[in-house]
């Protein structure tokens, strides 16, 4: 009996260990901090191009050919490093601090040129945006967009390449040139239609949830998201249109408080905006207030975008008579709604429509006259 016991006290254990373990693995991977780690919208990184391959000084020697002149060949040239953007990559965590592209193979005897080297290519989400000196190169905005930053070095000549008339035995070979050297900054802006800007814990996260099928921590204690989130809303029309979750700002969040600029960034795309403000707190037409002065500080005329106004958490007590003085304080309407329990949040994704209607009218229309203007035709008179 006391060995069955023993043996049966065995299997019990390892059981209670794995799940133990599960419970673990399901908690971190439900942790918003853990989930954070691996979104990275920023990179410094340092690319330089591959070293071209020298030349080669030789002479032909064969059979029934004891002088066969110059034979060697040119060195092959230097790899670039590419930069291109991919639907599948998703953050910048997998990016490097510094390439080096491969070097060109030398070049060989008997007329043998080197080989070029293959090019490296960083994948990058689409929506980065690269910087030298603080200066914007350009935008990978579309899946497969690409640019060369940095060449490689051309390979060196051989002195078959110096053969002449004047000079029969040439002995000069020239070495492979370096490649180009530069530091990028790689800067990772999210693409979306509309951006849903707030304060921390005004409810963002719990909007996004209810109006698409992104799925963004929410718990029922304060805190903020770490990573924006984008979700699509599907309308009958089959039309889509792209919200992102932009993690909370702070005040002086355009003086890189906090997470400021890295927070700040991911709205520049956005084509119109949602203010969520919190009605929970004791004057809620401040946040706005504040939400739109650090957008225009941050950059000039974002905070004039197309945009609306949604008062979030009317669930809560008292929230009646707070929205009742937002709605003095705005020179707008105000959407109340309670994201929470899904009270009109109908009537937020009808108006993101509207405002996403109006967007694609107003670029169709800037489209149209561009080509007309580019087609326009000088009318020559005949007398």
């Amino acid at each position: 009996m006391a060995m069955l016991l023993c043996r049966t006290g065995l299997g019990r254990r390892p059981s209670v260990l794995i799940q133990v373990a599960i419970q673990r693995t399901y908690a971190s991977k439900q942790s918003e901090k853990g989930k954070a780690k691996a979104f990275v919208d920023w990179r410094r990184v340092r690319a330089e191009g591959g070293k071209g391959g020298d030349g080669c000084s030789a002479f032909i020697r064969e059979f029934a050919r004891p002088f066969g002149g110059p034979g060697g060949g040119d060195g092959g040239n230097g790899g670039n490093i590419v930069i291109e953007a991919y639907k599948r990559v998703k953050s910048l965590a997998k990016v490097k601090s510094i390439y080096k592209a491969e070097n060109g193979s030398p070049g060989g005897n008997n007329g043998c040129h080197g080989k070029n080297a293959s090019h490296t290519v960083i994948p990058v989400p689409v929506g980065t945006c690269i910087k030298g000196n603080g200066d914007v190169i350009i935008d990978l905005e579309k899946d497969g967009d690409a640019v060369v930053v940095a060449h490689g070095g051309l390979g060196g000549k051989g002195n078959q390449f110096f053969l002449s008339n004047e000079d029969k035995s040439p002995t000069l070979a020239t070495p492979g040139e370096p490649g180009e050297t530069c530091v990028l900054d790689l800067e990772l802006r999210t693409i979306a239609h509309a951006g849903l800007v707030g304060f921390p814990n005004a409810g963002k996260s719990t909007l996004l949830r209810a109006i698409s099928r992104a799925q963004p921590t929410v718990a029922a204690y304060p805190f903020t998201t770490l990573k924006p989130h984008v979700g699509i809303i599907q309308y009958e029309d089959f039309e889509q249109v792209a919200v992102a979750d932009i993690p909370g700002l702070i005040r002086g969040a355009h003086l890189n408080k906090g997470l400021g600029h890295s927070f700040l960034r991911h709205i520049e795309r956005c084509r119109f905006l949602l203010f969520v403000v919190d009605l929970s707190v004791t004057e809620p037409w401040t946040q706005l207030d504040d939400l739109k002065y650090e957008l225009e500080i941050y950059q000039s005329g974002l905070s004039s975008r197309p945009h609306a106004v949604v008062a979030n958490k009317t669930d809560l007590p008292g929230a009646s008579e707070k929205l009742k003085l937002l709605q003095k304080h705005v020179d707008m309407p105000v959407m109340p709604i309670s994201a929470k329990e899904g009270w009109d949040v109908g009537r937020v994704i009808s108006h993101i429509r509207e405002l996403y209607d109006k967007d694609m009218a107003q670029a169709a229309n800037q489209q149209g006259e561009k080509q007309n203007h580019s087609q326009k035709k000088t009318v020559i008179l005949e007398w």
